[in-house]
């Protein structure tokens, strides 16, 4: 399957490696889609190094099975940009799995997806979610439907566990 994996400058290097990793290694194939094609763009670490894959003007939601949101600075500049909240919402429409894991919540918040969704994220960012209408608890991995949601860090990866099991689930249906 085509996961779409959005970032920005800043983004949860960890956030973005274990998940990229586990789908990578489960045969799913991960685009980065940025603002534009070719951006290099760091982690707020330094960690990680990207460059952007393709921008978002080259791609619609259409053209992938399933979205990864990084936590970390990342969605905070991404949520900024209407095409990127553009892009978040068809995958909603769509109904095709979302991976938000820390700050990820924020571009979903921005993208008015997250009412009555049980969700969790970064502990800043849960009073935000709770204030917009989610269902929100304080776990590892929640899964709702085709959403999957992490805290931080040290739940990448049982994250990147429920995503692949998810990506699995989808592949499973299409036989």
């Amino acid at each position: 399957m085509r996961v779409a994996c959005v970032l920005d400058v800043d983004f949860e290097d960890s956030e973005y490696r274990g998940p990229r990793d586990a789908l990578a290694k489960a045969g799913h194939e991960v685009t980065v889609v940025g603002r534009m094609a070719g951006t290099k763009l760091t982690g707020k670490k330094g960690k990680e190094k990207v460059t952007t894959d393709v921008g978002i003007d080259d791609v619609s939601a259409g053209d992938f099975d399933a979205l990864l949101i990084p936590g970390g600075y990342s969605p905070d500049h991404l949520r900024a940009d209407r095409r990127m909240v553009d892009f978040a919402r068809a995958f909603f429409t769509n109904e095709r799995p979302v991976f938000a894991i820390c700050h990820g919540p924020q571009l979903l918040m921005t993208a008015r997806v997250v009412r009555g969704r049980r969700m969790t994220a970064w502990t800043t960012v849960q009073d935000d979610l709770d204030q917009v209408g989610a269902d929100v608890v304080d776990e590892e991995v929640v899964v709702d439907r085709r959403l999957v949601t992490s805290r931080k860090p040290d739940d990448v990866p049982a994250f990147s566990r429920e995503a692949v099991r998810m990506l699995e689930t989808a592949t499973a249906a299409r036989r």
